[in-house]
């Protein structure tokens, strides 16, 4: 029996893995995320020490830089970093060699080096790839990355932000190498011909050309002694990140960038929120509450956040309300600068609390993100904790949805 057609023009329908679409691709979850800092090395200290991200693979902008600007744009070495098994979770690149390769990092959304969805298949990213070119819309690049190996093409939204629509990104195991840099081979700038092969062939015949596959990168610890009981495992800080999200963005044009993530890349509309007048919407490609969240460009002074940036906050989801207790007190101990924001910008989050990093960028820590179903609907806002910063309580009462959502897999050290 020959394959359907995975695209029907004129029902407006597209087979997703023979499941009807009305897109060719399925966001599942947001991959990774980065953001252009002034000194990669006292970042690497915030993001690694303090936070437990663990350098995969640097990455030297500085061959790729005219000769006569090597001297001059400070440090060109930023660096690839993870919380769990994908290669990376979280990007941390030197500003200002990056500013000469991308001019748009130079504008308040260009802060943000990337945000980056994954898609469930090649097929969907090849398609996806397609889709944006007919209808038009802007791509910044396409093809496949390394250090990382994954396959992607890079759409901006309204306001320039670059988001990448990415599958099959390196794994790193138990041993925490990561592929040597005699396997990137060819470098590719558009999705490939399909079908393509495995990755498990890419290593088989990696091996076979007597490439060292076990001689890669393996970030040390960078957290010091592990003396601190993180649910019965001995780690350096006294929590572990479970996983990465929301992205919350501040919008010049709120209905442009809401039409973007809702129409072309496939978001649901969760939930809307009326804050001081600011209408502030969340948006969700999965099951979580929300992944992105949109407020509008004039609450940013308001709130007392970074002025040159549109990025609000990004997230960190710890493993426990005990957790997310310690690390802010862990961090508070550090030097680290916490804030606390109104509780009404962030439906579906109980406790949170925001890490300022040496930039100046937010980190939002939580441990609990509300659940939505098969219905799509978000528990009323009526059923909500009331939340007073001022004061956390010891504990907190567990809820139908307490602990679910995405798994960590694998130890926490």
């Amino acid at each position: 029996m020959s394959k359907p057609e995975r695209i029907t023009e004129a029902a407006g329908e597209f087979l997703v893995g023979g499941v009807k679409m009305p897109r060719p691709f399925r966001i599942r979850r947001l991959g990774h995320f980065g953001v252009n800092v002034a000194d990669p090395e006292k970042s690497r200290d915030f993001y690694c020490r303090l936070l437990g991200f663990r350098v995969s693979d640097p990455l030297d902008f500085g061959p790729r830089l005219p000769e006569d600007r090597r001297g001059s744009v400070g440090t060109t070495v930023g660096y690839f970093s993870r919380h769990g098994t994908d290669h990376h979770s979280f990007v941390f690149f030197p500003k200002g060699a990056y500013a000469v390769l991308n001019p748009h990092s130079l504008k308040p959304s260009g802060t943000i080096n990337q945000i980056t969805w994954q898609c469930g298949s090649l097929q969907e990213v090849s398609d996806a790839f397609d889709w944006f070119s007919k209808r038009g819309k802007p791509i910044r690049r396409a093809g496949r990355d390394l250090p990382g190996s994954n396959w992607h093409f890079y759409p901006p939204d309204p306001d320039g932000h670059t988001n990448e629509l990415y599958y099959g990104i390196e794994q790193i195991g138990w041993d925490g190498y990561s592929k040597p840099r005699e396997m990137y081979g060819v470098r590719y700038t558009k999705p490939p011909t399909l079908p393509h092969k495995s990755e498990y062939t890419e290593v088989m015949q990696a091996s076979a050309d007597g490439i060292p596959i076990e001689k890669g990168l393996r970030a040390a610890e960078a957290g010091g002694e592990e003396k601190y009981d993180v649910g019965g495992i001995f780690l350096a800080r006294p929590f572990k990140i479970q996983k990465i999200g929301p992205v919350r963005l501040f919008a010049e044009n709120m209905e442009a960038m809401v039409s973007f993530y809702r129409d072309d890349l496939g978001f649901a509309v969760t939930e809307e929120v009326k804050y001081k007048g600011h209408a502030c919407v969340f948006l969700r490609a999965n099951t979580e509450h929300h992944s992105m969240a949109l407020y509008p460009l004039k609450l940013r002074e308001e709130l007392g956040l970074r002025a040159d940036t549109t990025l609000m906050s990004f997230g960190l989801q710890l493993g426990s309300y005990q957790q997310l207790k310690d690390a802010v007190a862990f961090l508070k101990s550090n030097r680290v600068t916490i804030k606390t924001l109104p509780p009404d910008l962030f439906p579906g989050i109980d406790y949170c609390a925001f890490a300022i990093d040496p930039d100046g960028f937010a980190f939002q820590l939580y441990y609990y993100m509300e659940q939505v179903g098969w219905d799509g609907k978000p528990r009323p806002a009526a059923l909500r904790p009331k939340i007073d910063n001022a004061k956390w309580p010891e504990a907190v009462e567990g809820r139908s949805d307490t602990f679910l959502g995405e798994p960590f897999l694998g130890p926490l050290g």
